[in-house]
């Protein structure tokens, strides 16, 4: 057997075990996703070898991951088949040598950083220390012989790398075969490799209470006696006794949608994965699945639902139905950068392999990346809409979800004209019909340049009101409506609009040759107006405020005038 070596960690790495091990963090969990990632990258790496060289698969030709619990010695074993490790790379990845991110993880902890983004900084690894309190890493390369990164032996491996958790006392839950396949699915359910976990079976069997149940040899010359053995037949008691057994299970057996290609799955196919990704009892209305590939590459599947929710506008919940993956491991489920609120009500995944593992929500706001990403999802959205509006299922669409085209034609200015055109309307004319405003224009009588519209407090309201009357005589169509979204209403609250009446006043002052004492406040008025007319980003204007006045307040001094000669 050979001599163990004795390794110290280096300062930093020491520094940020004790600042895992001695904080209490209520996400504990992520250190499951974050050990099968390593193993993903394990066995992606074997595998990009192997396409140049199939010997490198000779030692183990199966490439896998497997989960063992171990509720006896309270231990929790990662297992893959992957690329493995040296000697020096035992070395030099765990611990004796600083890594590049460890300072600027530590430090992010210590600002209130999440600590799920610990993979982010390459120090992945270590979030093994939430759980446990002694980590055992064996591993074997095709070029270095068999290493254990602790003084204890192990079962010889043929390749890749084999993790073992020594659990804290409080931590034991992550034993239970319910708790690992639900961390698999939540996180890890799109990997790449078969995940598989060691499962404990237990089974009823049922034996005779008479452990020597053998037939005897008859003695020659004695007489059998039928109905004597009946009755000992009879007499016999049965007992249970409990057989417990061990197999390998696939737990990620859902493989990736997004990776398939849309002419090979079928409708059913769509409806299954829609209904275990939203827990949703209806099919969906319309499903999108596309990739977007050059500079930026990524995969998407965007579902629209039959029904709104009952709670689609309640700010007080949190947008959970874009689920975000980067190289097939889940990220967040609530990124609100990755698609408008006024889009909320879509439902989906995106995978991208661009964007980096266990971004922080920090980070999300400034990515160009997502930016990208989410302008090519409200994209997608858009043509959905429109494709739908050609057909039946449009009315069912309209009704429950026309109240967020309107907010995002209020909200979303890039798309406005786009989203107008997806508007229908009633018209005294069309009865309980709706039309769009395209469709109205193509039913005008040749010369005519006007369009009326009429707004009221509700339908009845509107139908019976005495404008109408001589448009009805003429024989003309009017458009009305009565729901709020449809009519612009006045909030005494709104600083923008008291702004706005400010500047509307100044400018007439200006143009009846008065002069204002404060031209500074009115060129200020004027920009921000400007900026919240093509709502521009705050993000990239935020520098140019900082020496403009605030917008008026009730009791504000009103501006002072003097007369030209």
């Amino acid at each position: 057997m050979a001599e163990a070596e004795t390794f110290a960690f280096h300062v930093e790495i020491n520094q940020l075990l004790r600042l895992i091990i001695n904080t209490f963090y209520s996400n504990n969990e992520i250190f499951l996703r974050e050990l099968i990632s390593n193993s993903s990258d394990a066995l992606d790496k074997i595998r990009y070898e192997s396409l140049t060289d199939k010997s490198k698969l000779d030692a183990q030709p199966e490439l896998f991951i497997r989960l063992v619990p171990d509720k006896a010695n309270k231990t929790l074993s990662i297992i893959d088949s992957g690329v493995g490790m040296t000697k020096a790379d035992l070395v030099n990845n765990l611990g004796t040598i600083a890594r590049s991110g460890t300072k600027e993880f530590m430090e992010a902890l210590q600002a209130g950083a999440d600590v799920s983004m610990i993979g982010q900084f390459g120090v992945g690894f270590y979030s093994a220390y939430l759980v446990a309190e002694k980590v055992i890493v064996t591993t074997k390369h095709n070029d270095d012989e068999q290493y254990i990164w602790e003084d204890v032996s192990g079962e010889q491996l043929d390749r890749g790398t084999k993790i073992t958790l020594f659990l804290k006392e409080d931590q034991l839950e992550y034993l239970e075969e319910r708790r690992i396949k639900d961390l698999v699915k939540k996180h890890s359910e799109f990997i790449s490799y078969p995940i598989y976990l060691w499962t404990e079976k237990t089974t009823k069997k049922e034996i005779s209470d008479d452990e020597d149940d053998k037939p005897k040899k008859e003695e020659e010359g004695d007489v059998e006696d039928v109905n004597e053995e009946k009755e000992e037949k009879k007499s016999k008691k049965k007992k249970k006794i409990k057989e417990v057994s061990h197999e390998w299970q696939l737990i990620n057996k859902l493989k990736p949608f997004w990776l398939r290609k849309p002419e090979e799955i079928t409708k059913e196919e769509y409806a299954s994965f829609y209904k275990s990704l939203t827990n949703d009892w209806e099919d969906h209305l319309a499903v999108k699945h596309f990739s977007v590939e050059g500079q930026l590459e990524f995969k998407a599947i965007l579902f629209i639902p039959k029904r709104a929710p009952f709670d689609i506008f309640d700010t007080r919940k949190k947008m959970n139905n874009i689920k975000l993956y980067v190289r097939r491991v889940f990220i967040m489920d609530n990124c609100e950068e990755l698609i408008p609120e006024y889009l909320g009500f879509m439902k989906g995944v995106v995978n991208s392999d661009d964007l980096p593992l266990n971004i922080s929500r920090e980070m999300l706001q400034q990515n160009k990346i997502l930016k990208v990403i989410r302008k090519n999802l409200v994209k997608k959205c858009i043509e959905m809409f429109n494709e739908i509006a050609e057909n039946k299922d449009y009315n069912k669409f309209y009704e429950a979800f026309s109240k967020n085209l309107k907010l995002g034609i209020r909200e979303d200015s890039q798309n406005r004209a786009k989203l107008a055109d997806l508007l229908w309307y009633h018209s005294t004319k069309s009865g309980d019909e709706m039309t769009s405003l395209k469709d109205y224009v193509m039913r005008m009588k040749e010369g005519r340049k006007d369009i009326y519209y009429i707004a009221g407090e509700s339908k009845k309201a509107v139908e019976n009101s005495p404008f109408l009357e001589r448009l009805k005589k003429k024989a003309m169509r009017c458009f009305s409506w009565w729901t709020q979204l449809m009519r612009a209403e006045a909030d005494k609250n709104d600083k923008s609009v008291k702004d706005l009446v400010m500047l509307l006043f100044e400018t007439a002052l200006l143009t009846f040759g008065f002069s204002l004492d404060h031209p500074n406040t009115f060129e200020a008025r004027i920009h921000r107006m400007l900026k919240l007319g093509p709502s521009i980003n705050e993000d990239e204007t935020a520098g140019d405020d900082v020496d403009m006045p605030a917008l008026e307040e009730d009791g504000a001094e009103e501006s002072r005038m003097e007369e030209v000669d």
